[in-house]
């Protein structure tokens, strides 16, 4: 057994900090998929479906050339800022629904935003490539022990986490922001009534939820690390 993965293992505070952002995660996601499943079937008033929303929402933002696309998946829309595309999977692309239609929304937010040079936006930008180090690096750390010695293990998954809850400290206003601008679009474009916009909150807040769940754990796992950390250090 590795190092690290014996630490996990043999240390209870290590589930003290764990567990409250697992329960926080677990139950983000069966509010999402709940809220979600319940207003992918219900149908706007308007008829417009997820890609004519955010095709009218780029194009009254003067964005005609962002294309909008289909990605194979379920909830795998998101929008591109390397590509300046915006891509709905198939279930939000054609449907004429709330949920369709707020999560259309909320992805041609971030194309706002990045029209509009939101700083957050273009910070967590930045800090992709470095994301993307530490989770491969991450990979190793149950293997470390067998080549690193235990101070420098703690000190190389202390950076990793950091890492990780920097980036979703930053994610987290980036998401609230592009619901917020979706909210406010789908109202003015006439996309939902005012009576359907309470139901989109509940979609976006749901989906919102889910990014606090991955910053909460993200920060108490870099917690833990750091507790540890600095206990080896004392000893």
């Amino acid at each position: 057994m590795s190092g690290m993965l014996g630490l996990i293992v043999l240390d209870p505070s290590y589930y003290i900090f764990a567990i409250p952002g697992l329960l926080l995660g677990i139950y983000a996601q069966f509010r999402l998929s709940a809220t979600y499943g319940k207003y992918i079937h219900v149908r706007t008033d308007s008829g417009i479906t997820g890609a004519q929303a955010a095709r009218m929402l780029l194009d009254s933002a003067g964005l005609q050339r962002v294309p909008v696309s289909v990605v194979p998946g379920h909830l795998t829309d998101h929008y591109d800022p390397t590509k300046k595309a915006l891509f709905l999977s198939q279930e939000n692309y054609s449907n004429p629904t709330i949920a369709a239609v707020g999560v259309a929304a909320h992805e041609a937010g971030h194309a706002l935003q990045h029209k509009a040079a939101y700083a957050p936006l273009h910070i967590r930008m930045a800090l992709v490539p470095l994301t993307q180090f530490a989770t491969q690096a991450s990979f190793f750390l149950f293997f470390g022990g067998l080549f690193l010695g235990f101070a420098k293990l703690i000190f190389l998954a202390l950076l990793i986490y950091g890492v990780f809850a920097v980036f979703q400290l930053v994610t987290l206003p980036v998401e609230y922001d592009a619901s917020r601008r979706a909210k406010e679009q789908l109202v003015r474009a006439g996309i939902v009534t005012q009576h359907e916009a309470p139901a989109v909150n509940k979609v976006l807040n749901a989906a919102a939820l889910t990014y606090v769940a991955a910053l909460v754990s993200a920060v108490l796992t870099f917690l833990y690390y750091l507790s540890v950390f600095r206990g080896s250090n004392r000893n």
